[in-house]
C-alpha cells in the first residue's frame, strides 16, 4: 500500500500497531520519544522493552528523528495521557502543518490538570488537523497472534474516518466506524477504574458474583459521567465500552486489573507503580473522574471508593462492605 503512517509512542500497543500495519504492506515510521529507545530497537529490530521476541517486519522503519516521523500524512500518537501534553509541545516546536494531515488518538485516559480527554489536547495543540480516535478491547499480545478482535474508528470527518477504517482492517482486526468521539474516548478511560476496582476484588478472594456486579454497576456510573459530558449513552454499550471494559476487568494481560489485583493483596500504590515499566492509565484517571463527578454533581461510588484505596489508604475490604451498605435503590442505568 502506499499510504506512509508514523507512530510517535513505542509502547506495548504503539508498537503492536506498528508491526500489524507493518505486516499488511504499509509502510510505518515508528518513533520513541526517548533517544536511545530507538537505537535499541534499530539494531535489535524488535521491542525488546516492551515486546521482547516480537521482531519487526521489514517495513517497519525506526526513526530517530520526530521532525521525520511528522512528515507522514497519518500520525498516531501511542503516548500516555499523563506525558501527551509535553509531546504534543515539542511536536509544536517542529512548526509543522498540520492541515492536511490526519491523527489518530490511542491514549486512554483523562489529563489531572486540565480534565481534558487525549483529542482536546491535541486539537487545543495542532489546530486544524482530522482527529480521529482507536479504542477498543484490545490486548496487545493477543493482536500479535492474530486472535480475532474489534476495534471502534471514531472521527468526525467521514472521508478520513472511511479511510483510517480500511488501512487499520486485516482478516483478524475488524474496525467499526464511529462519530462519538466523547464517548469512544471517555468508555476507553473510564473502564481502567472499574478494571482497577475488579483487580481488587481478585486480589481479595472474591468471585464471579461480585466481580459482575461491580461491571455492571460500573458502566452505570461510566455512562452516567459520559452522558453528563455530551457522549451518547448507546456508545457505552458497545465495543469501546462494554466490550472494552469486560475485556480489561476479566483479562490476566490488564495492567489495571493487574495492579488492583496487588493492591487487593496489600500492596501500596507506590510500591506496584515503581516497579512497572508500563503505564496502568487507571492510577492517573481515577483523580480525574472523581474531580469530574464532584465538578458535574454526578454520583460515582466505585470510582471514589478505588480513589480512597489508593490515595487516602482506605482498607480494600473497608471499601467493598461501604460499597454494600449503601442505602437501598432502584437499579438504573443511566
Amino acid at each position: 500500500m502506499k499510504e506512509k503512517i508514523s507512530i510517535i509512542g513505542a509502547g506495548s500497543w504503539g508498537t503492536t500497531l506498528a508491526i500489524v500495519l507493518s505486516r499488511k504492506g504499509i509502510k510505518v515510521d515508528l518513533h520513541s520519544v526517548f533517544r536511545e529507545h530507538n537505537l535499541q530497537m534499530q539494531q535489535f529490530r524488535e521491542n525488546i522493552l516492551f515486546l521482547k521476541g516480537v521482531k519487526f517486519p521489514s517495513s517497519l522503519n525506526i526513526t530517530l528523528s520526530l521532525k521525520r516521523a511528522l512528515k507522514n500524512n497519518i500520525i498516531i500518537l501511542a503516548i500516555p495521557v499523563k506525558f501527551l501534553k509535553s509531546v504534543l509541545s515539542k511536536i509544536k516546536e517542529q512548526k509543522v502543518d498540520f492541515k492536511a494531515k490526519t491523527v489518530v488518538s490511542v491514549a486512554k485516559g483523562i489529563e489531572a490538570k486540565s480534565l481534558k480527554r487525549p483529542s482536546q489536547l491535541i486539537e487545543e495543540a495542532l489546530g486544524k488537523a482530522k482527529i480521529a480516535v482507536l479504542s477498543g478491547p484490545n490486548i496487545a499480545k493477543e493482536v500479535l497472534k492474530g486472535s480475532p478482535s474489534a476495534s471502534i474508528l471514531a472521527c468526525r470527518n467521514t472521508k478520513a474516518g472511511r479511510k483510517l477504517q480500511v488501512l487499520f482492517t486485516n482478516p483478524n482486526f475488524r474496525i467499526y466506524l464511529h462519530s462519538d468521539i466523547v464517548g469512544v474516548e471517555l468508555g476507553g478511560a473510564l473502564k481502567n477504574i472499574i478494571a482497577l476496582s475488579c483487580g481488587i476484588l481478585d486480589g481479595l478472594g472474591f468471585g464471579t458474583n461480585t466481580k459482575a456486579a461491580l461491571l455492571t454497576r460500573g458502566l452505570a456510573e461510566i455512562t452516567r459521567l459520559g452522558q453528563k459530558l455530551g457522549a451518547c449513552h448507546s456508545t457505552f454499550w458497545g465495543i469501546s465500552g462494554l466490550g472494552d471494559l469486560v475485556t480489561t476487568c476479566f483479562s490476566f494481560y490488564s495492567r489495571n486489573r493487574l495492579v488492583g489485583e496487588q493492591i487487593g493483596k496489600g500492596k501500596k500504590i507506590t510500591e506496584i507503580t515503581k516497579k512497572m515499566k508500563m503505564v496502568a492509565e487507571g492510577v492517573e484517571t481515577v483523580k480525574s473522574a472523581l474531580s469530574l463527578s464532584k465538578k458535574l454533581k454526578v454520583d460515582m461510588p466505585i470510582t471514589k471508593e478505588v480513589y480512597s484505596v489508593l490515595y487516602r489508604g482506605k482498607s480494600p475490604k473497608k471499601a467493598a462492605a461501604d460499597l454494600m451498605n449503601r442505602p437501598l435503590k432502584m437499579e438504573k442505568i443511566a
